[in-house]
């Protein structure tokens, strides 16, 4: 019985102490920290990002999501906000991942398959992979030829996938990898190409 009464007793303290906090506008404080750590993150990512490309002409329906690393290499990850439709740059420096001659060469499948079996435990997995189509579109101010793909994933929220893959050196020299991937009866090549076109070297 002591026991329960303790249980109520401490509770009606916390119920006070809350609204207590809030009577002194302490709701308000919370939300400014939350907003002010939402900031810094943001401000980080976006500092971040700008090291792989100048992002700041892109349309408000993208958002940048994050800024990682990917087997060591820097990677930039992008979101269509209306769509899901997801981009990733990843700059690997001096090693290329996929030059623009495996993008046209006849081996590009098998090009992906290695880079998959390279990369099958980080953030990307893919499985199955048929390269469909081939074509070009616009990237850091250049024209870049592009390999269309179809494959299964065990990290997206629907196994089925398409998008394209491309890469692109930049005038330092570095090597940076495209991707474009959403569900496969969704994937837009116009959203592929509205981000990509609008990116240009930081």
């Amino acid at each position: 019985m002591f026991r329960f009464i303790k249980i109520i007793f401490n509770s009606i303290l916390i119920v006070l102490a809350l609204i207590g906090f809030n009577a002194i506008g302490g709701q308000k404080y919370v939300e400014m920290a939350l907003s002010g750590i939402s900031n810094f993150i943001q401000q980080r990512v976006a500092n971040n990002a700008k090291s792989i490309a100048d992002f700041s002409n892109l349309h408000e329906e993208f958002q940048i999501d994050n800024t990682v690393n990917i087997m060591g290499y820097k990677a930039v990850l992008a979101e269509h906000k209306i769509s899901g439709q997801r981009m990733c740059i990843i700059d690997s420096g001096n090693k290329a991942l996929l030059t623009q001659q495996d993008i046209e060469s006849n081996s590009v499948e098998e090009k992906l398959k290695e880079l998959v079996s390279k990369i099958k435990y980080q953030a990307i997995s893919f499985q199955d992979i048929k390269v469909i189509s081939r074509g070009s579109m616009s990237a850091y101010g250049q024209t870049v030829h592009y390999a269309k793909f179809e494959a299964k994933s065990n990290r997206f929220p629907v196994s089925d996938i398409s998008g394209i893959v491309s890469s692109i050196k930049t005038s330092d020299g570095s090597e940076k990898l495209l991707l474009s991937v959403s569900e496969k009866k969704k994937y837009s090549q116009l959203i592929t190409d509205e981000f990509f076109k609008n990116i240009r070297e930081s």
